[in-house]
C-alpha cells in the first residue's frame, strides 16, 4: 500500500501534524501511520554552497580573485544538520512513498526549504501544498481535506530562489571587497547596509542638529488654562522680543469668551496586528526586542496553538475567517476577557471593513487567536504579555468606536488669541479593553485635554496669571527597536527620496520583510556597527565607518525595495527570474569594481595596547552579548582570547550582573555597572555564596560558564558567529 510523505519544517511541527493524522510508529526522525509519513526539517537542511566549492582559490579571500560569479549556483546539504537531511532523504526515496505534502511554513522561505530539501535528495514524485495559518487541530485536518497543487506555488519558489542567490552574489562579494581592501572583518548586504545607513543618518543629524530657542504663553484663568495662539494656530514663538511684547500687555488683563465650540468625536479601534506592528508595540510596552517577540509568538503558535501564525504583513482577516470569530470568542473566554468576550457573542459581530478585507490579506491573514482554549495559566510572563497584546486587539476591533465630546473655548485676552481644549467621554467603546493608559499609543486629541468649567460666549474669564516659558527645539530622536522597524517598514518617512521613489518604496513594504526584519538588526548587534544606549540604538565607530565604505546604492532603502518589488513580480509569474539573476550578477561586478577604485581606509577604533601573541599585531576588543573578546586585527592571523563573560551571579552591592575576568585562580568577578567598584576573587566569591547556602554557588557558575563556552561554539544567533566566520580561510 503506497502512502504520503508530509515534510514539516520543525520537529515540533511535524509531531503535532503526525498526532492529528493518527502516525503513531517512531524512526529515526520521522513517525508513521497507515496513510502517512511524517519527517521534518530543523529550518533549512539545504544552502547555496560556500565559494570555495567551485574553486580552490577561493579557500583564500583575495581582491583580485573578485568577482566571485559561478554559474549555476550549487546546492548542499548544511554540515551541522547532515544527519536529519540522510533521515529525511530516506524517507523520500522510499518505494512505497507516492506523493510528497509540503508542510513547511507558508510562506516564501517556507516554500525553499521544502523544495531545496527535495530537489538535493533528487525526488521527482507528485507534489501537494498544505497552506494553513494557524496550527490547530481542526486548521490542520481542514487544511488536508483541502490540499493544493504544488506547481501553484513554483512562482513563489522561483522568487525565493532569487532572493537567495542575489543575496550570495552581491553579499559574499561585497563583504569580501570590503574585508580584503581593509584587512577588517566587515559584512554588507542590501538590506543590512540600508538599515545601517538609516541608523548612521539618524545620528549624524542629531550630530549636526542646532538647538533654538522658542516661547509659549500660557495663561491661568479659574479652573483652567489656556495656551496662546497666532491666526494660523501656532502656538511657538521664535523671537524673545516679540514674547515679551505679547506678554507685556496681556498683564493684569481680563479675558473674553469669543466661541465655544463642541464636536462630537469616534475613534475606532486600530487595526489588527500584523508582526511588525505587535514587534512595535512589544517594545514601546515591555522593551522587547523584535526577535524575542518573534520567538515568544512561535512558541504561542507552534507549542501552545493559542495564536495564528507570526510571519504576517497583513492586518486584517478574510471574508471566510468571519465565520469562525463566534469560536475564536469562545476560546478566549476566561479570567479577564470573558465578560467582553460574552458581550461580543451575546449581539451580532458587526464584520466591518476596519478589520474584514479581502483585498488586503496575501498569504496570511492577522495575527489572531485560533479556536483553541489553551491553558493560560501554563505561559509565561513573556508569553502572557504578547498573547494578552493580540487577544485585546482581536476583541478591539469588534466592539464600538470610542465616542467623547471635544470642547474647545477660544478667548480674547487683550486682542491675543487662547485656546483651551477638553475631553467628556461619551463611550468608552474598545478603550475599556484596556486597564492601563501605557497600553495605548498616544492621542494627539487627548494629549493636551483638561476638564473645563461651562462657559459661554460674552462670559468673562478672570485671568490670574500669564506667563511665557523657554523651550529648546529637540533633535530627532534616536531609534530605538520599535521605530526602527516603523522605518524599516516605510523608508520613505524617514530618508529624503522623490515621489515616484516614495511610491515604491510604499509598494514594497519597505526594507526586508516581516519574517527577516528582526534577523537584521540582530545581525547588525552581532556584527557590532550598532549597539544599545538604555533602550535607544546607536552607532558604533565600526558601523559609522562601515557606511563611508559601501557603494552609495547599496546603502539606499530604494535599492532594496527594487528587489523586493521584482520579487513579488516574479512570486506572481509576471517577471523572468533569469532576467533578474543576470541583472545581480552585474550589480555584484559593479559594486567590487567601485570597492577596488575607492580611496577610503577603515581605521580601528577599538584598539587595545595588546599585542598578538602569535603576529605581534595590536588586538582588538570585540564586546559581545555574552561578554568581551580580544581579536588580532589580522584577518589572516585570527587569534582571539576571552577577556571576561557575563554571568548570571548578580552584584551584592547594586545587584546588577557581574562579569568573570582571567583565568583559573587569577579569575575574577567584576561588577559590569560603571558606577560601581565591586571586584573580588572567584575563589572567594563562589566560597562565600556556597557557605550562605545562596542560589548562585561554585556549581551554578561552573555550569553558567560551560554554557557560555557552548553557545561560543555554535553556529547561529551567537554574536561572535558572523564574525569567526570571517576566519574560514585559515581552516
Amino acid at each position: 500500500m503506497s502512502k504520503t510523505l508530509v515534510l514539516a519544517e520543525k520537529p515540533s511541527v511535524g509531531r503535532e501534524i503526525a498526532r492529528v493524522l493518527k502516525c503513531g510508529k517512531k524512526g529515526n526522525g520521522y513517525i508513521e501511520g497507515d496513510k502517512y509519513i511524517v519527517t521534518w526539517a530543523l529550518g533549512h537542511l539545504v544552502t547555496l554552497a560556500d565559494p570555495e566549492a567551485y574553486d580552490n582559490k577561493y579557500k583564500e579571500w583575495k581582491l583580485g580573485d573578485l568577482p566571485m560569479l559561478p554559474k549555476p549556483l550549487k546546492l548542499v546539504v548544511i554540515k551541522q544538520s547532515g544527519k536529519q537531511f540522510n533521515a529525511v532523504k530516506e524517507q523520500l526515496i522510499r518505494k512505497d512513498v507516492s506523493d510528497i505534502v509540503i508542510a513547511t511554513d507558508a510562506g516564501r522561505e517556507g516554500e525553499l526549504v521544502a523544495r531545496w530539501i527535495i530537489e538535493k535528495a533528487r525526488v521527482n514524485k507528485p507534489l501537494k501544498r498544505l497552506w494553513i495559518s494557524s496550527q490547530t487541530d481542526k486548521a490542520i485536518n481542514e487544511g488536508f481535506r483541502n490540499l493544493k497543487p504544488a506547481a501553484q506555488y513554483d512562482n513563489l519558489y522561483k522568487a525565493a530562489q532569487c532572493r537567495s542567490e542575489a543575496d550570495w552574489v552581491v553579499g559574499l562579494n561585497i563583504t569580501r571587497a570590503l574585508t580584503c581592501k581593509h584587512n577588517a572583518q566587515l559584512t554588507a548586504g542590501r538590506v543590512q547596509s540600508a538599515t545601517l545607513a538609516m541608523i548612521v543618518n539618524r545620528e549624524e543629524e542629531i550630530r549636526n542638529f542646532k538647538p533654538k530657542a522658542y516661547y509659549v504663553i500660557n495663561a491661568k484663568a479659574k479652573g483652567f488654562n489656556l495656551q496662546w495662539r497666532d491666526k494660523n494656530n501656532n502656538s511657538n514663538i521664535f523671537e524673545e522680543d516679540r514674547a515679551n511684547k505679547i506678554l507685556s500687555h496681556l498683564k493684569g488683563k481680563e479675558g473674553t469668551v469669543v466661541e465655544v465650540t463642541e464636536s462630537a468625536k469616534k475613534q475606532f479601534a486600530p487595526a489588527l496586528y500584523d508582526l511588525t506592528e505587535l514587534q512595535r508595540d512589544a517594545n514601546r510596552i515591555f522593551g522587547y526586542s523584535a526577535k524575542q517577540t518573534l520567538s515568544i509568538m512561535q512558541r504561542l503558535y507552534e507549542n501552545y496553538k493559542v495564536l495564528t501564525y507570526p510571519r504576517t504583513d497583513s492586518r486584517y482577516i478574510s471574508t471566510d475567517i468571519v465565520a469562525t470569530l463566534p469560536e475564536r470568542l469562545k476560546a478566549i473566554s476566561v479570567g479577564s476577557y470573558r465578560n467582553i468576550a460574552a458581550e461580543i457573542l451575546k449581539g451580532k459581530i458587526n464584520a466591518h471593513k476596519g478589520f474584514v478585507d479581502n483585498s488586503k490579506v496575501s498569504d496570511h491573514h492577522a495575527i489572531i487567536p485560533t479556536e483553541e482554549r489553551g491553558n493560560i495559566a501554563l505561559l509565561s510572563s513573556e508569553e502572557r504579555h504578547i498573547y494578552d497584546l493580540v487577544v485585546k486587539r482581536f476583541l478591539s476591533v469588534m466592539l464600538p468606536p470610542y465616542e467623547y465630546l471635544q470642547t474647545t473655548i477660544t478667548a480674547d485676552i487683550n486682542g491675543e488669541s487662547f485656546i483651551a481644549k477638553g475631553n467628556v467621554i461619551k463611550s468608552k467603546g474598545w478603550k475599556k479593553v484596556y486597564d492601563r493608559q501605557e497600553d495605548l499609543a498616544e492621542d494627539e486629541d487627548e494629549k493636551d485635554s483638561q476638564e473645563l468649567p461651562v462657559v459661554k460666549k460674552g462670559d468673562k474669564l478672570s485671568i490670574s496669571t500669564v506667563e511665557s516659558k523657554k523651550l529648546m527645539t529637540k533633535p530627532p530622536a534616536r531609534f530605538n527597536e520599535g521605530t526602527l522597524l516603523s522605518a524599516m517598514e516605510k523608508p520613505h518617512k524617514y530618508v529624503n527620496v522623490d515621489k515616484l521613489a516614495a511610491k515604491t518604496l510604499g509598494e514594497t513594504g519597505g526594507i526586508g520583510t516581516v519574517a527577516t526584519r528582526a534577523d537584521i538588526i540582530e545581525k547588525l548587534y552581532n556584527m557590532f556597527y550598532i549597539e544599545k544606549n538604555g533602550k535607544e540604538i546607536v552607532p558604533t565607530g565600526k558601523g559609522k565607518q562601515l557606511i563611508e565604505l559601501v557603494p552609495e546604492e547599496l546603502k539606499s532603502p530604494l535599492m532594496t525595495a527594487k528587489w523586493e518589488l521584482e520579487l513579488e513580480l516574479i512570486s506572481k509569474g509576471k517577471k523572468d527570474p533569469r532576467a533578474f539573476t543576470e541583472e545581480m550578477r552585474k550589480y555584484a561586478e559593479e559594486l567590487v569594481q567601485e570597492v577596488k577604485g575607492s580611496s577610503d581606509k577603515f581605521k580601528h577604533d577599538n584598539l587595545t595596547g595588546k599585542k598578538c601573541p602569535e603576529c605581534g599585531k595590536y588586538m582588538l576588543e570585540v564586546k559581545g552579548k555574552h561578554g568581551v573578546m580580544n581579536v588580532c586585527q589580522d584577518r589572516a592571523c585570527g587569534h582571539r582570547e576571552n577577556v571576561s563573560k557575563f554571568t548570571n551571579a548578580r552584584c551584592p552591592q547594586c545587584h546588577k550582573r557581574l562579569e568573570l575576568r582571567g583565568e583559573g585562580e587569577g579569575q575574577i568577578y567584576v561588577c559590569a555597572n560603571s558606577n560601581c567598584t565591586f571586584r573580588e576573587k572567584a575563589s572567594s566569591f563562589n566560597k562565600r555564596f556556597d557557605n550562605k547556602g545562596d542560589k548562585v554557588n561554585k556549581r551554578e557558575v561552573a555550569n553558567i560558564m560551560k554554557k557560555m563556552k557552548q553557545e561560543s561554539k555554535e553556529p547561529l544567533n551567537n554574536p561572535f558567529a558572523d564574525l569567526m566566520s570571517m576566519f574560514k580561510d585559515k581552516e
